[in-house]
């Protein structure tokens, strides 16, 4: 299995609510890539990479991100054995290719032909996730069909649901559908998708037939790996593995929060999300 990682955003949000504080406390952050971003004691993405690697899950780490800050990304890499970069070569948001396309990107550069897990580069979960118990529970579906992929889900606030991806599931926890940011009264799910997708091999040369089929309509129809999913639910079982939370961090106020979490509120660095 290999994991791509996404990092080729802008995090335009957060560095406009950097630029606008006035206390001067997060000047730091100016210019910083959100998964470059201190959390804890090491940067947001090096938690992924420790505990991908801790936990054996993966043979190799792939993080794509852009050319403003691919030299960034490169330097901190370096610690990393397992761990490549990419760039896809665009400078600003407005240029952006999408994380779909990043992804279609990764695996074409890299010829990558095994299960994948694709991760958001913006996204921790709480610390009673396990990427062995998510590996084992993928394993389980893989024996019953090659077919099969994992997402994940937890469980959001009734008022929440109009900003997330919303699966709809069976009894047996197989999605349904991907009900994108609804209203409360238009669904009755609550289990909110955040960015963590075990992809089997077998739907990985779909990537290409979903970006065909989007070529002509605006980026935001196919930025998100929501998109993808949501279109993939259709055509090739996905099942859902259900979670506690997780940290998305967006803006200045959940970078605060999240970093709080690790510096405060996390028990085991070392074993987190093992």
């Amino acid at each position: 299995m290999k994991a791509v990682i996404l990092a080729a955003g802008y995090g335009t949000r957060l560095q406009r609510d950097v630029d606008s504080d006035g206390t001067g406390r997060f000047q730091h952050l100016s210019g910083v890539a959100k998964p470059l971003l201190p959390v804890g004691r090491r940067a947001l993405i090096s938690h992924w990479v420790s505990a991908l690697t801790l936990s054996g899950c993966v043979e190799g780490i792939y993080v794509v991100t852009n050319a403003v800050y691919h030299k960034a990304f490169e330097e901190w890499a370096s610690q990393f054995s397992l761990v490549k970069v990419l760039s896809d070569h665009t400078r600003s948001n407005e240029d952006r290719l999408g994380a779909v396309a990043c992804l279609q990107l990764t695996i074409k550069h890299f010829k990558i032909e095994d299960h994948v897990i694709v991760i958001g580069g913006d996204t921790l979960f709480l610390e009673d996730f396990s990427l062995k118990t998510v590996e084992g529970t993928f394993s389980e579906l893989q024996v019953q069909c090659l077919d099969n992929s994992l997402v994940l889900s937890y469980q959001c606030k009734e008022e929440d649901t109009h900003k997330y991806g919303i699966l709809e599931v069976d009894e047996d926890l197989r999605v349904l559908c991907m009900k994108e940011k609804p209203t409360a009264a238009e669904t009755e799910s609550r289990r909110a998708c955040p960015c963590f997708y075990m992809l089997s091999k077998k739907c990985l040369p779909l990537l290409d037939l979903f970006l065909e089929s989007k070529k002509d309509l605006p980026i935001q129809d196919r930025d998100a790996p929501g998109n993808f999913v949501s279109w993939l639910i259709q055509r090739s079982p996905v099942y859902t593995h259900e979670i506690s939370g997780r940290f998305d961090v967006g803006n200045l106020p959940s970078y605060i929060e999240c970093d709080l979490y690790f510096k405060e509120k996390l028990k085991n660095v070392e074993s987190y999300m093992v």
